[in-house]
């Protein structure tokens, strides 16, 4: 929230209103996406409880939470409504809960790829206006990329946490559940102090500039 304040107080509304747009966005497609596919990807291993729960859907009214969404607005980070599943309904548990947990991340990730792709192209075109949809997508594929890191920290009630499952034996990984109310706090204090910011940002860097590596061969002869 200060960020976007200190950009409007310092008079740069272009900014300012593309990170605006980025956030609705999130808020509208980003998030759907991603709970959407987990939701996809439990049906289609067996489990049909998201699909009776209406979240096999890319309506964002199907998936998000209010004070989730305004975090997002007015913190920069929150969340959506988590897809419920039953694991009894999946042949292999394990394995298949691994690949629903992942499913979401890994559809974050596809789609920051689509968006450096969209970037890329569009910056091929030197008409200034166009700046504005370059920055846009960039900022969008970006956020995909935060998503998708963050989501996997191996960290209750993360989708990382989900895929651990594979390894950890079941009477540790439930033990671990037993605390999860409490790690949702220390994620937000930590999130909220800045001290998870330095690590998710080389993570996410990382990954971005690998993702916009290959986003921009197709265009090399024109950039």
């Amino acid at each position: 929230m200060f960020s976007m304040f200190q950009l409007l107080f310092q008079g740069r509304f272009l900014e300012f209103f593309i990170q605006l747009l980025v956030k609705a966005y999130v808020l509208l497609c980003v998030l759907p996406v991603h709970e959407f596919a987990h939701a996809y990807a439990a049906v289609k291993l067996g489990d049909d409880t998201p699909r009776l729960q209406g979240r096999l859907s890319l309506n964002p009214a199907r998936h998000l939470d209010l004070w989730g969404s305004l975090l997002i607005l007015f913190t920069g980070f929150g969340y959506a409504r988590p897809v419920s599943i039953n694991i009894r309904n999946f042949k292999n548990r394990k394995r298949d809960f691994a690949i629903t947990a992942a499913a979401g991340p890994i559809s974050n990730l596809i789609m920051a790829l689509l968006y450096f792709l969209l970037s890329n192209l569009f910056s091929c075109f030197k008409f200034a206006p166009l700046g504005i949809l370059v920055s846009f997508f960039q900022y969008v594929g970006i956020i995909n990329v935060n998503l998708a890191v963050f989501n996997l920290l191996p960290i209750p009630p993360l989708d990382g946490s989900r895929l651990i499952t594979v390894f950890v034996p079941d009477r540790y990984y439930y033990k671990l559940l037993q605390y999860e109310r409490y790690i949702i706090i220390v994620i937000f204090l930590l999130l909220l102090t800045g001290a998870l910011t330095v690590p998710l940002n080389f993570l996410s860097g990382k990954v971005a500039n690998l993702l916009n590596f290959i986003a921009r061969l197709p265009f090399r002869a024109f950039l």
